[in-house]
């Protein structure tokens, strides 16, 4: 039993994306199935993804005191790559007709400018980052996000009649009950119940597990959004290309900014700062890529976000990987 246990522990990560993109198949390809326990499945997964996160960031936060959280010199310098490479490809996709490679383009602008997931903090927690530091730059690219999406979206894609502040309130509404909410009863209950909040803190480790079941809910998510797309399979393809160097540029360029920032530091902090400076740009909130796309683009361009979680998770495995792996040879 306690090497099924450490089997688990070890490939949580590849086996909820598997296990995601099998659920999703069998349902989706057994006729029984999808006409009768596939919605009823679909509307479990939505509902209960949100709850599943909310509870893994809780246990996370309450290993963070508002003490902890610093402005870093990477966070500015994330920040304005995230930023700027938003802006340039939204005037880009301005100057394109529409077609294939508008919409290629759009994907890129969702891939960029999707906020950090807030529940990024566990794998760079586990990969010996810092959770203060991801917290950090999680709060601040939220808030960037709902200012910045709202202003710069209706210029590539103009609705009549819908306003700022209704895009505004929009995202908020999508994003900030995740994030605001735990941390604010995590801090709560550290300054008014200091016996739980040490019990919590013990047990802030099941945040891993309960990400791998929300990852398996956010694959089997992501797999429907793409079987349901009905875009071509050379459009996939392209689309599956477009957000792979997107991920790999995020993950790769953020670990490099947080290295070049520390030059005077350590080689533990050098190697702190680029895992976590890689996980605050790379990991993505891909329910709210799916939902921006669908909801305020060309509805196509949420595949990217199924295709990113996908992509994103695989880097994360393969980083757990070699974590363990250097452990080992550590020992």
């Amino acid at each position: 039993m306690s090497r099924i246990i450490e089997f688990i522990k070890d490939w949580m990560l590849p086996i909820a994306i598997v296990a995601g993109i099998t659920i999703c198949l069998v349902l989706h390809l057994i006729s029984p199935l999808a006409e009768f326990a596939e919605p009823a499945f679909s509307k479990f997964a939505k509902d209960v993804q949100p709850v599943m996160v909310a509870i893994m960031l809780f246990l996370q936060f309450n290993k963070v005191s508002p003490k902890d959280l610093r402005f870093r010199k990477w966070h500015s310098l994330v920040l304005s790559f995230q930023m700027g490479a938003f802006v340039a490809l939204s005037l880009l996709a301005m100057t394109l007709p529409a077609g294939e490679i508008r919409i290629l383009v759009e994907c890129a602008m969702l891939c960029f400018i999707c906020p950090t997931a807030a529940a990024a903090g566990v794998i760079t927690d586990k990969l010996g980052g810092s959770l203060s530091d991801t917290v950090t730059y999680v709060v601040i690219i939220n808030i960037m996000a709902a200012l910045v999406i709202p202003l710069i979206i209706p210029m590539v894609h103009p609705v009549e009649g819908v306003s700022f502040l209704t895009r505004f309130a929009s995202i908020c509404a999508k994003v900030f009950p995740l994030l605001v909410f735990p941390l604010l009863l995590a801090w709560l209950v550290r300054y008014t119940m200091k016996k739980l909040h040490e019990k919590l803190v013990g047990i802030a480790g099941w945040a891993f597990y309960i990400w791998g079941f929300t990852l398996c809910l956010s694959i089997y998510l992501a797999t429907k959004a793409l079987l349901g797309s009905g875009i071509s399979i050379w459009a996939a393809i392209m689309i599956c290309v477009v957000s792979l160097l997107c991920t790999l540029i995020q993950f790769v360029l953020g670990r490099r900014i947080g290295r070049r920032t520390c030059v005077d530091e350590s080689e533990a902090i050098k190697k702190s700062d680029s895992i976590t400076a890689g996980q605050a740009f790379g990991q993505k909130n891909n329910g709210f890529l799916i939902w921006l796309g669908y909801t305020w683009m060309t509805p196509v361009t949420s595949v990217a976000g199924g295709l990113y979680s996908i992509w994103q998770n695989l880097v994360n495995s393969w980083e757990l990987y070699e974590q363990r792996h250097h452990n080992e040879k550590v020992s």
